[in-house]
């Protein structure tokens, strides 16, 4: 259902006042009213659409209901015939000397005698045509925040929820977290939402993730980034680190000869798995070369004389 942003239509403000919003009614009413329109069917469409806008934001009650629920929620519960009803639209287009509005698809509109005819299943359409039966409107969903640590999301888990639920008690639910849920992921629970002010189906319960900071690993995306620090000569001349895992294991790799300060190495498929469909993150170990603050006299002597060896 496409969203109708009624405010929009008139070219007022949320807070405008019932004056302001006839005000603005009457100005494009005056402009688009099919009498002007010359056959014009875009101006005709639009004079529907300021109509339809005017009917909601005109009676105080559609107006607070429309603002509460949105687009979506308000033309749920209202049918098109429930919009118009009680409107005075036809009483301000009178003033104009058009004679009235028809919302009936079939009588004429205006003194000028042209004739406004509009789709069987059109918003002016009450008479003959179709009702448009409202569906019951669906209760506010809620969102519950749950912080995981990461390996919560490396291997999944459950945790059990309490919260406050709409009729005011405390509810505790058990709520199975899939592997993969890193931050900013949400799980649908349905029908744990707030009830419906209409007797329509309640709404939906949302948990949404939040992960801890761990002070070892960074995450990003599904990636994780590790800090591993080695000595110069094992810079210089390579070695064999051993790597840790969220699962506990560790993994060897192997570091190159002349490895850069700051360099990052790659070991693939170690990351966070993906929380929908196959795969996973990798994990990035990021080379530290610790430099010696201070040499006592024999390592002061050896790096004098690989200096003199070029190095």
């Amino acid at each position: 259902m496409a969203q109708k942003d009624y405010y929009k239509s008139l070219g007022v403000s949320k807070g405008a006042s019932a004056g302001d919003i006839k005000k603005a009614y009457r100005k494009r009413a005056l402009k688009y009213h099919p009498d002007h329109a010359s056959g014009d069917k875009a101006k005709e469409e639009k004079f529907k659409e300021i109509s339809e806008a005017y009917a909601v934001l005109s009676d105080a009650e559609k107006r607070k209901k429309y603002d509460t629920y949105g687009s979506d929620g308000f033309q749920q519960h209202f049918s098109q015939e429930d919009i118009f009803r009680g409107s005075n639209i036809e009483d301000i287009l009178r003033e104009f000397g058009f004679g009235g509005a028809s919302f009936s698809g079939g009588r004429k509109m205006g003194g000028g005698g042209k004739r406004f005819s509009v789709n069987p299943e059109s918003i002016f359409n009450f008479g003959g045509g179709r009702q448009q039966q409202a569906a019951p409107v669906k209760g506010s969903d809620l969102e519950y925040e749950i912080s995981l640590t990461l390996s919560d999301i490396a291997t999944g888990t459950s945790k059990n929820l309490s919260f406050q639920n709409p009729s005011g008690g405390t509810e505790t639910i058990t709520v199975k977290i899939p592997k993969g849920m890193i931050t900013g992921k949400k799980l649908r629970i349905a029908g744990r939402g707030q009830p419906s002010p209409y007797g329509g189906p309640a709404g939906d319960l949302y948990i949404k993730s939040k992960i801890i900071d761990d002070p070892n690993f960074k995450l990003k995306d599904f990636d994780l980034y590790l800090n591993r620090e080695i000595k110069l000569t094992d810079a210089l001349l390579g070695t064999q680190i051993q790597v840790p895992t969220l699962n506990g294991k560790q993994l060897s790799l192997k570091i190159p000869p002349g490895i850069k300060h700051k360099s990052k190495m790659r070991l693939a498929g170690n990351g966070i798995p993906h929380m929908k469909g196959s795969g996973k993150g990798d994990l990035y170990v990021e080379i530290q070369v610790a430099m010696p603050k201070k040499l006592n006299k024999k390592q002061k002597q050896i790096i004098e004389s690989l200096a003199t060896e070029g190095l």
